[in-house]
């Protein structure tokens, strides 16, 4: 099972220079739990500045959810985001449409998100590197918190990130 590449408590530790210096220029960003609250459509004021920082970092993103109602596309909207919806991730299709929609190539993207079996996983079949977030609520889909019950199991001592590799600001 690949791991994601590194982990942090939520996006807002993670640095636009810092991704700048990994030698990536482009993001692959998932929304439910990641920058938004599951079944909330309020961005809060730092997430809009975090997404705000990529943008001044001069970063391609594009957001890339499995959800398809209009909510993922209101939220991609507000963040003047290019967005994939319905993605049905682990699958590559959709990540290789992001790129496509943004211009960028795997080598130089980066995947965020919260979940190990649709984020981590799928960022691995393409070979680029996933931050993990933690999720943003504790409620979810049925099937969402059986697949996190395992991705426990799995992860187990693996979700607390190494100062080394946080990406703090």
């Amino acid at each position: 099972m690949p791991f994601p590449t590194y982990y942090v408590d939520s996006v807002l530790d993670i640095d636009p220079a810092w991704i700048k210096a990994q030698g990536k220029d482009s993001v692959l960003v998932d929304l439910d739990n990641t920058l938004l609250p599951r079944d909330t459509s309020t961005f809060s004021p730092e997430i809009m500045d975090w997404v705000q920082s990529l943008y001044d970092a001069d970063l391609k993103v594009c957001l890339l959810s499995n959800n398809w109602h209009e909510r993922v596309h209101t939220a991609a909207d507000e963040l003047d985001m290019k967005l994939v919806s319905k993605a049905v991730k682990p699958l590559p299709f959709a990540f290789f449409a992001a790129l496509r929609r943004v211009g960028a190539k795997r080598k130089n993207t980066i995947m965020v998100g919260d979940q190990l079996f649709t984020d981590a996983l799928g960022s691995a079949v393409l070979g680029m590197p996933c931050v993990m977030v933690k999720p943003l609520a504790a409620h979810d889909l049925k099937h969402t918190l059986f697949l996190r019950n395992i991705e426990k199991l799995i992860m187990r001592d693996r979700q607390t990130a190494p100062e080394s590799t946080t990406l703090c600001r």
